[in-house]
């Protein structure tokens, strides 16, 4: 009996393992959605950069926390194609949204996404919620919780 549930367990590790890395390996779900200034952001334009995807709140205590962390990457790799887009998901939209971009000098696009974009994503219920995109648009990482700047820069290091 002992024996049969450490098989199983193996097999749902593995299991686990390869529907993760499968997860990771796909390409990220187009979008185009409006910044602040009105400007289209289209993630297809961004092809050939790498993309940090953070979907995040202005309510939120952990995505207030990593954003700091978030612009000073984003100042340090932006010229060696870096590119951070910030999809907020607040029910009131940019009315909220755009003093709080101000208010935190947030220097990367921001837009405002939705359910759709979510379900797109692969759906998710904790924000932040953060994905990698390398040059050829595929999705190399999920990070769920507050992203470091060592953790951002530990993934960056291969992709740029």
């Amino acid at each position: 009996m002992r024996y049969r549930l450490t098989v199983i367990l193996t097999m749902l590790v593995l299991a686990a393992t390869v529907i993760g890395a499968h997860a990771q390996s796909k390409k990220a779900p187009n979008f185009a959605l409006k910044t602040a200034d009105g400007k289209t952001l289209e993630l297809g334009k961004l092809k050939g950069k790498v993309v940090l995807i953070n979907f995040w709140a202005t309510w939120c205590g952990p995505c207030r926390r990593e954003i700091p962390d978030f612009i000073e990457v984003y100042n340090k790799n932006k010229a060696r194609g870096f590119e951070i887009v910030g999809i907020a998901l607040d029910d009131d939209g940019w009315s909220i949204v755009r003093p709080f971009v101000k208010k935190l000098n947030i220097n990367y696009p921001v837009v405002v996404g939705d359910n759709d974009l979510v379900t797109a994503y692969g759906g998710f219920d904790v924000i932040p919620t953060t994905f990698l995109v390398d040059k050829s648009g595929t999705i190399v990482s999920r990070h769920t919780g507050v992203m470091t700047k060592a953790q951002l820069e530990s993934l960056l290091k291969n992709l740029l």
